[in-house]
C-alpha cells in the first residue's frame, strides 16, 4: 500500500492534468507486465508497439524508464501545463538542473554505488536526459501518435467529467470515486499496491494524472517539493482497439445484432456513449465526420436512448436506461465478446 496523507490545502488544491510522457511510461510498463499477449483492448496495439521497439533503433534510450520498479521523477517530471504536448514535456526532461538530479537520486541509491543505466545521468547530464528525450519521441511517434487524436479525444471527456465532479461535489467526492484501487479515507489516500510506503504532504498540490495506458497501474510522484501526483485509469481506453495500427486493415466483424437493429453507425456511437462525452469527441474517438455524429446523435435523442447535458460551453452526450439496455443486452461488440 501507499499511503498519502494530505493536509486540508493539498486536498483543496487538487487539479487534473493529462500527459503524453506519462503515457509512454505506462505503456512501457503494460508492455513489461503482459509478455505475451496484452488484454483487450491493447492487444493490436501492444503487438506494433513491440515491432517497433524491436525495428527501431532510436526508441532503444527508453528502457531506462522500465529499468526498475521504482526511479526518480526526474525521468518523468510532472506535467508543466493541465494540457502540455510532448514537447513542452521533453523540453522539462531536457533542462532538468543537475542540482534536481543530485536531490532524487539519494532516495532511491546510494550515490556511491549507482546502476549502470542511471550513471550517465550524474556523469554526462545533459547528454543522457537529450538522449532519453530523443528515444522517448522515437517511440511517441512511431507507437502511440497514430492513436494519439482518439486517445486526446478520450483524455478531454475524462477530464471534462472529474473537473464537474470536483467542482460539483469537491474533491472528498471525486477521490472517493477515482478508481477502484484508490481509496479515500480522509485525510489519507490509499493506492493499493505491493509496495509499502506512507507520505505527508502538507501544503502542496495533488494532481490526477488519467492516463489511457494505465490498465489498473497506480504511479505516484512524490519528488516535487510543491506536488504530489497520482495517475489512474481513465476511461476510454477502448479507442485503442478502434483503431488498426499502422500498415494493417481493420478487422472485419462478425454478426453485430446491434449494429443489424440500428446501424453500423449508430451503434458505434451508443457504444461509445457507456461514457459521457461531446459531438467533437465522438467523432475523434469514431473517425467519423461531426455532421454524421450529429446526424446519429439527433436520431438516438428522438429514439429516447441518449440524453445530452449542457456543461459550461460544452454539450455531453450520455446513454439513457434504454440506451444502456441496448447495448448490455443485445450484445456487446463482437470484436471485443471474447476479451
Amino acid at each position: 500500500m501507499i499511503r498519502i496523507e494530505l493536509d486540508e490545502p493539498t486536498l483543496a488544491r487538487t487539479r487534473i492534468a493529462t500527459s503524453p510522457l506519462w503515457e509512454v511510461l505506462t505503456s512501457l510498463y503494460l508492455l513489461h507486465r503482459h509478455p505475451g499477449e496484452a488484454p483487450w483492448p491493447y492487444t493490436d496495439w501492444a503487438r506494433h508497439a513491440r515491432r517497433v521497439l524491436a525495428e527501431v533503433p532510436a526508441t532503444g534510450p527508453v528502457e531506462v524508464l522500465t529499468a526498475e520498479s521504482r526511479s526518480p521523477d526526474f525521468l518523468t517530471p510532472v506535467p508543466p501545463s493541465p494540457t502540455p504536448t510532448l514537447a513542452e514535456e521533453l523540453a522539462v526532461l531536457r533542462g532538468t538542473p543537475a542540482e534536481v538530479i543530485a536531490e532524487q537520486i539519494p532516495r532511491y541509491h546510494d550515490p556511491a554505488d549507482l546502476p549502470d543505466w542511471l550513471r550517465p545521468f550524474v556523469t554526462d547530464r545533459q547528454a543522457a536526459l537529450d538522449r532519453l528525450a530523443d528515444g522517448i519521441q522515437a517511440y511517441w511517434d512511431a507507437a502511440i501518435a497514430p492513436w494519439w487524436p482518439a486517445m486526446r479525444a478520450a483524455l478531454d471527456e475524462e477530464v471534462l467529467h472529474r473537473a464537474r465532479a470536483l467542482a460539483a461535489d469537491g474533491p472528498d467526492a471525486l477521490l472517493s470515486d477515482l478508481h477502484d484501487r484508490v481509496r479515500w479515507e480522509r485525510p489519507v489516500l490509499t493506492l493499493v499496491k505491493p509496495l509499502e510506503q506512507s507520505f505527508q504532504a502538507v501544503n502542496q498540490r495533488l494532481l490526477l494524472v488519467p492516463l489511457i495506458f494505465s490498465r489498473g497501474a497506480l504511479n505516484c510522484s512524490t519528488d516535487h517539493p510543491e506536488i504530489v501526483a497520482v495517475s489512474y485509469q481513465a476511461r476510454g481506453a477502448a479507442v485503442l482497439a478502434d483503431r488498426p495500427a499502422p500498415g494493417t486493415a481493420p478487422a472485419v466483424p462478425g454478426a453485430d445484432r446491434l449494429a443489424v437493429l440500428v446501424g453500423r453507425g449508430r451503434a458505434q456511437v451508443l457504444r461509445a456513449l457507456t461514457r459521457p462525452a461531446t459531438t467533437a469527441g465522438l467523432a475523434a474517438t469514431l473517425g467519423l465526420a461531426p455532421s454524421t455524429v450529429s446526424e446519429h446523435l439527433a436520431a438516438l435523442l428522438a429514439a429516447g436512448v441518449v440524453h445530452r447535458r449542457r456543461v459550461g460551453r460544452r454539450v455531453l452526450y450520455g446513454l439513457e436506461p434504454a440506451g444502456v439496455a441496448l447495448v448490455t443486452l443485445i450484445g456487446a461488440d463482437p470484436a471485443t465478446a471474447s476479451a
